[in-house]
């Protein structure tokens, strides 16, 4: 029970820090997942043995580059980011289901970190903009996405859960519970349409089952590092939830494929 009570408390903290961001001003959002993605560097870094400080200044130069040069408008370089981010996470998935288990070496560690967090966490600040305006209920309803099939994926698993889904990296993770989250956040995507109407009904049901699955897979390659590095967790900046990695695998995974399907709503739309 205490246990519970921490993690329901560290998590508490951690959305109402993110709510009062989303709602002060794009400024302050883009900030504080600026500072959010130096603590997932950070524990990534230490994780995987990746040594000196270059991955920070590169990730931070990514971070202006993108945030304050490029503009919305701009589909060359965004198109290159996605390209990269999305290569290296096809890369990671390469990794999740092989059978080696061997560490990267020097220059695939920086690159994957760059890409994988830095990347993620960019085009996550990407994806309430539409039309140079601030669509803060959009973001929140991702957050909120991954949030349902988290909680839910973890109830439903621990109370239905037979079938393992990746014993070999997460033992604890089951079909019936991946299952249960993705019928939750396909009801939190309905009841969202119902107040957030940037995209359509179908768009939202569509919006989290990408996120769902990308996010599962994000925390599966997450789980697959640890287990590779003999750690628990990324880190304990959060106390019940282990580290802001932990926290966040699944939505840095899952970001750059969100922010595609909704380019391609707008491109059809």
């Amino acid at each position: 029970m205490k246990e519970v009570l921490r993690r329901a408390l560290t998590g508490a903290v951690f959305i109402i820090f993110l709510l009062s961001a989303i709602f002060l001003s794009s400024d302050a959002f883009d900030f504080l997942l600026m500072i959010f993605g130096l603590a997932c560097i950070y524990e990534y870094k230490r994780m995987v043995g990746l040594r000196g400080y270059y991955i920070f200044l590169a990730y931070l130069t990514l971070w202006w580059v993108f945030i304050y040069l490029v503009k919305e408008n701009d589909s060359i370089p965004i198109n290159i980011l996605m390209a990269l981010t999305v290569i290296v996470d096809l890369a990671l998935l390469y990794y999740l289901f092989s059978k080696n288990g061997k560490e990267f070496n020097t220059f695939k560690k920086f690159i994957a970190g760059l890409f994988y967090i830095g990347g993620g966490c960019i085009f996550l600040t990407m994806i309430p903009y539409k039309n140079n305006e601030f669509a803060k209920f959009l973001i929140m309803g991702i957050f909120i996405l991954i949030w349902v099939n988290d909680s839910f994926a973890y109830l439903v698993g621990r109370s239905l859960g037979r079938t393992k889904l990746f014993p070999t990296v997460s033992p604890k993770k089951t079909v019936e519970g991946a299952v249960g989250g993705l019928v939750f956040a396909l009801a939190a995507a309905y009841i969202l349409a119902q107040y957030e109407d940037t995209i359509s009904i179908l768009q939202w049901l569509a919006l989290a089952c990408v996120i769902v699955f990308a996010g599962n897979l994000g925390d599966l390659v997450e789980s697959k590092l640890k287990r590779v590095a003999g750690v628990k967790d990324s880190g304990a900046l959060l106390p019940g939830h282990g580290g802001m990695l932990d926290r966040l695998d699944s939505l840095v995974f899952a970001a750059p494929f969100a922010y595609l399907i909704l380019k391609i709503f707008t491109h059809v739309s």
